[in-house]
């Protein structure tokens, strides 16, 4: 099971608050976090895409480029690029050098988006948001299929035998689908036979299950085997405690939470609320090691995923907390995990 880190690069946005840092900082520390997952060993890392003054991220490819030259082994994704607004022969050259500096780590996770101030920004119209993105992926997979190029479509001028240069290491370059639970989307990526990725961001994971099932399904109907992985990503903090995992986590989450809650109406958070979702069947991987450890492999019974990504620096949470919370995962967390997952694999009926 793949081991890793998403971030969207949060920034404080009330001057004077805890952890509130410059964009220049937040980068600074966001290379720092990078390499010390890589140092950790640990198997993945993605950056988020967003054009919001509280993320500092808007073009995930410049963050990667830089990382894949500070970092060895450790794979670069971006979680998400948002393709519904993004022209697919720039994501796909813009990747494929990412891929050329890292020697063949680079992947791109596309996503609708869950926010939507990229299209005004871009010039498209929200009411072609699946539309686009549909078209976007078709076109983007047949730029990885080869380098010439023929294509039309309806919202993009038409390609007729054009090159798209330079091409990866890797053949095919890594495309996953990431979505936040919407099931046409997941039947779409099982359809392609391409990789899943889950944002479990609220409510019981196990509510997701089905999803999983239903892109395994769409997957053997077009007989894609074996069939495309599938990973998770949720909100996840680590301290020695659990006492003080949560007093650390909750008042960046919170804080962050509410934010985007007075925009799409949501209720305000409370720290009940909170605790709710840190209980064993929640969806917050906040805690000790041990309780953060559970969870996730909690997770892969529901799911037997291949991936899960830890989303630990959110809001104004302070650097140190950040970087001692991935220590913990790359030192802790991740080896309880990689050790039980092999056991149930060698031993399915002691699982």
């Amino acid at each position: 099971m793949e081991l890793g880190l998403s971030t969207f690069a949060d920034i404080g946005l009330e001057p004077g608050t805890a952890g509130t840092v410059t964009p220049q900082e937040r980068m600074r520390n966001l290379m720092e976090e990078i390499e010390l997952a890589d140092q950790l060993g640990l198997d993945v890392f993605g950056v988020g895409e967003h054009h919001r003054p509280d993320f500092v991220a808007s073009s995930p490819t410049v963050v990667l480029g830089a990382a894949a030259v500070k970092t060895e082994r450790i794979r670069l994704t971006s979680a998400v690029t948002v393709l519904s607004s993004a022209d697919p022969v720039r994501v796909f050259e813009e990747f494929a050098e990412v891929d050329l500096l890292s020697g063949g780590r680079a992947e791109i996770m596309a996503g609708r988006g869950s926010f939507t101030e990229s299209f005004p920004l871009f010039g498209y119209d929200l009411d072609d948001y699946d539309d686009l993105f549909a078209e976007h992926l078709e076109l983007l997979l047949r730029i990885r299929d080869g380098e010439h190029v023929t294509w039309e479509g309806t919202h993009r001028p038409s390609i007729d035998g054009l090159g798209v240069y330079p091409r990866p290491v890797q053949d095919p370059l890594p495309v996953w689908i990431a979505v936040g639970g919407t099931p046409q989307s997941v039947a779409r990526a099982g359809l392609l036979g391409l990789p899943l990725m889950i944002a479990i961001i609220g409510g019981e994971p196990q509510r997701f299950a089905p999803l999983v099932e239903l892109h395994r399904r769409a997957a053997e109907k077009r007989a894609h085997h074996p069939l495309p992985p599938v990973g998770t990503n949720s909100h996840t903090y680590v301290a020695d405690t659990s006492q003080q995992a949560a007093d650390e986590f909750y008042p960046a989450y919170s804080s962050m939470m509410n934010r985007i809650g007075r925009e799409r109406g949501w209720p305000p958070m409370v720290r009940q609320q909170f605790e709710a979702g840190r209980t064993p069947r929640g969806h917050l991987l906040v805690g000790s090691p041990e309780e953060v450890a559970e969870k996730i492999l909690r997770q892969h019974e529901y799911f037997d995923h291949q991936r899960f990504l830890a989303q630990i620096s959110v809001g104004t949470l302070p650097h140190a907390k950040v970087m001692r919370a991935i220590e913990l995962f790359g030192t802790n967390v991740a080896p309880a995990v990689r050790e039980e997952v092999a056991r149930r694999t060698r031993d399915p009926a002691a699982a």
